[in-house]
């Protein structure tokens, strides 16, 4: 293993990451390592200088660069908590995880900025899943008081920028607590607490979950994944209907295999 960044390497050494965290103002815990070779061969965005080749990183850097400006550019005015970003879908089933984590990734290497992914879809989470990590203490368990300190269940992982707030044990009032004036606060702190922070949340679908549009009222950006050739306008303009008129709102075409989109097996598209 190298002791210093490598220069085909778009992440940092574990070593150094240890290091990093280490320094005063970091709780001292383990890192989450991530094996971005095989979420690459997944077909995921790579975080390597070598992913510049890969079809998939150009598709999620054009999303990523409509997010940021939002966020922190010439739409950040227009939108409040801009840089509070949840990723929905209508219903189950469409990608939202997939397309939560490749935007967290794309955002990592975003310069001067970092990126923390909540998976806050706490009755069905998938952040763990597709990443191959274990669970741990995480939301729900702040939210129920099992957890005092926010910064204990904020990961830091092995590719720079990027950290990870997982979902935490699984409770029977999960939505209640995800729509409670707790969270509220949490969410207000996480946009303030650090002005380079983009705050990603992985929630649950639009339509039949109530706590979600609680959710969407606390930030200032919407992605809604669509699934190609599945999800019916309908259905969309229905789930979409029940958002704020104030947030910015996209869409992500999923699962799309026209080559016309993709030659990857995957088409995006944001607006």
């Amino acid at each position: 293993m190298h002791n210093s960044k490598s220069e085909e390497s778009g992440e940092l050494s574990l070593e150094e990451r240890t290091k990093e965290i280490n320094e005063p103002g970091f709780l001292k815990k383990d890192i989450i390592v991530l094996d971005v070779e095989d979420l690459k061969k997944k077909g995921m965005v790579c975080v390597r200088s070598n992913g510049n080749k890969q079809g998939v990183n150009d598709e999620f850097r054009a999303i990523k660069h409509k997010l940021v400006s939002n966020a922190f550019g010439s739409g950040a005015n227009s939108h409040e908590n801009g840089n509070l970003i949840m990723v929905s879908s209508s219903t189950a089933n469409e990608g939202k995880t997939f397309c939560a984590v490749n935007l967290a990734m794309m955002l990592s290497l975003e310069k001067n900025k970092s990126v923390l992914l909540v998976d806050a879809d706490v009755l069905n989470p998938s952040v763990n899943r597709i990443l191959n990590i274990d669970n741990r203490p995480g939301l729900i368990d702040y939210l129920n008081g099992d957890v005092s300190d926010v910064e204990s269940i904020i990961y830091n992982t092995s590719v720079e920028n990027l950290r990870i707030m997982p979902s935490g044990e699984a409770h029977h009032l999960s939505y209640e607590l995800l729509a409670s004036d707790k969270m509220l606060a949490l969410a207000s702190e996480l946009a303030s607490r650090y002005s380079d922070r983009i705050v990603l949340f992985d929630g649950p679908p639009l339509l039949g979950v109530i706590e979600t549009i609680s959710l969407s009222k606390l930030v200032g950006q919407v992605v809604v994944v669509v699934e190609h050739n599945k999800t019916k306008i309908s259905t969309i303009k229905e789930a979409v209907s029940q958002l704020d008129s104030r947030l910015a709102i996209g869409f992500i075409l999923n699962k799309s295999v026209n080559y016309k989109l993709s030659q990857y097996g995957y088409g995006y598209g944001y607006g």
